[in-house]
């Protein structure tokens, strides 16, 4: 399927369409990597590396494919230094900082749900 372009307000966007571009955005930042990522970004400017020792069991194909992702959308800032090898460094932009705050608030709902969720699992499974 082929998104469709958007034009004109942010207010006219049909969410409910199949081919609309928020559902778009919605599939590509809400996956557990994706929320990593923007959530280990915080306010900080990182290496790959650091990136990868930040989320634990992220492989390096993951990493590349959400940050490449992140970026495409204008949420992180890619920052290639002309050394060898090169340094590359990763910030949030200003819409990625603002997503932050929303992902931080899941956090924070998992953090306080988290007792909650696993008991009503052990409940379902029984």
């Amino acid at each position: 399927m082929v998104t469709k372009q958007f034009r004109g307000s942010p207010a006219d966007a049909d969410l409910t369409r199949a081919d609309s571009l928020a559902r778009e955005i919605f599939s590509d930042v809400a996956n557990k990597w994706a929320l990593l990522i923007i959530d280990a970004l915080g306010d900080r400017t990182l290496r790959f590396s650091e990136l990868r020792n930040e989320i634990e069991g992220v492989s390096h194909k993951m990493l590349t494919q959400n940050l490449r992702m992140l970026e495409r959308n204008g949420l992180v800032e890619r920052c290639v230094y002309p050394t060898v090898p090169p340094r590359v460094e990763y910030t949030l932009t200003e819409p990625g900082r603002a997503l932050r705050e929303l992902v931080h608030g899941m956090c924070d709902w998992t953090h306080q749900y988290l007792g909650h969720i696993e008991a009503s699992r052990r409940r379902f499974e029984a």
